[in-house]
């Protein structure tokens, strides 16, 4: 295995953790563009209820989700000074999920993920793909093509 394949795969093994309400998440690093701080965000009309609105982001317009409202989750009180927007790319597509708080940065090395718990909500589009335990709870394990609602190679944030 070369380096570049060696770290390729070390990358896939990492995942960035946030909160969003009490529950803690995680999505693959190798996924995360950046994290920024909350800001201004332009509502757009027509949207689904989960998108904010977008954020100009370096030249570029960039659609902004809410992740209680995405997740289904109750808003809690937020303390502003922990609420950052992780912006995830795939395939191309550079998407917002705001969030109540950055975590840890965890690794799946020798963790098994176990399928999502059962009796969960039914969803076409649950992004949930898995648990792992985590320090006396569990993590939700994200995929963010699902979560960012892209589908296909035309990759439409819905």
């Amino acid at each position: 295995m070369s380096a570049i394949e060696s770290a390729s795969a070390q990358a896939s093994r990492q995942w960035l953790s946030f909160q969003i309400g009490a529950q803690l998440y995680a999505v693959p690093l190798i996924a995360v563009n950046e994290v920024i701080r909350d800001g201004d965000v332009t509502p757009v009309p027509g949207a689904p209820d989960d998108v904010l609105g977008v954020r100009h982001l370096r030249g570029r317009i960039v659609p902004v989700l809410d992740g209680c409202r995405r997740m289904g989750v109750p808003q809690p009180t937020k303390d502003l000074t922990r609420v950052r927007i992780v912006m995830l790319v795939h395939g191309g597509h550079l998407v917002g999920v705001r969030v109540d708080a950055i975590g840890e940065l965890l690794s799946t090395d020798g963790i098994t993920i176990e399928p999502p718990p059962p009796g969960r909500a039914s969803r076409s589009d649950d992004p949930v793909t898995g648990v792992m335990s985590w320090q006396g709870g569990f993590v939700a394990m994200l995929d963010v093509s699902r979560l960012c609602r892209l589908r296909g190679d035309a990759g439409h944030v819905a």
